[in-house]
């Protein structure tokens, strides 16, 4: 997947659910030979994780404790990006609307953040060359990136996007309420509404993923595809 004589290059995708950032930063990441992290995946992980041990978000101190000796193993190969944790393997269970019903309660705790935000950027530089996508890859993860972009959907594609990816795990109703109410939760613990300087801001409301994936490349300077 990776090619050693690539030069390192780090690309960082922010944006709210639904907007593309997941099957954009995917595709992104295979064309250019590069990992692929989603962070969300890990702030899911560790809700995952807490809740399995009736820890709750309001226990901040456990979450915060359990942040730092998460037992995660991830596997940023883009055809094939897997999350485990204690050694079995969660990938599907992170995104089923249970845990979409939870995560923006433990990712808002700050020391937990802190904690996976540390971790993130121990795969960045493990990897070298990598796409990572979430919620403030852009401005804290990694804001000396050499890509970043903030990526963008008005809500009723972002809602019909989701519940596509959700393949009847959940209807209508309770998607926009999950995604409209996580915008809100989230946007209490990262900015990913607005640009901040350097970061290009990307609309797919009206652009296939081909489009976009393409927009995101051609930002990558030659030099280092």
């Amino acid at each position: 997947m990776n090619d050693v004589l690539r030069p390192d290059l780090v690309i960082a995708v922010d944006g709210p659910s639904g907007s593309g950032k997941s099957s954009t930063s995917r595709a992104v990441a295979e064309r250019l030979g590069a990992a692929y992290l989603d962070t969300g995946s890990i702030y899911r992980a560790l809700a995952t994780w807490c809740a399995s041990r009736s820890i709750g978000p309001d226990d901040t101190e456990r979450v915060a404790h359990a942040a730092r000796e998460l037992p995660i193993e991830i596997d940023t190969d883009p055809a094939g990006f897997r999350v485990c944790l204690d050694g079995r393997d969660v990938t599907a269970e992170l995104h089923t609307p249970e845990v979409s019903g939870i995560v923006s309660g433990y990712a808002a705790i700050r020391p937990a953040r802190d904690a996976l935000t540390e971790m993130m950027r121990a795969i960045i530089a493990d990897r070298g060359r990598i796409v990572v996508e979430g919620r403030d890859i852009t401005t804290v993860v990694a804001p000396d990136a050499d890509v970043r972009v903030l990526l963008q959907a008005d809500p009723q594609r972002r809602i019909a996007r989701r519940v596509r990816q959700l393949n009847g795990a959940a209807d209508e109703d309770t998607v926009t309420s999950q995604v409209i109410g996580r915008d809100a939760a989230d946007a209490a613990s990262s900015e990913f509404e607005t640009p901040a300087e350097g970061v290009t801001l990307i609309d797919s409301s009206k652009l296939d993923l081909a489009a976009v994936i393409e927009l995101v490349v051609n930002l990558v300077p030659r030099s280092l595809r």
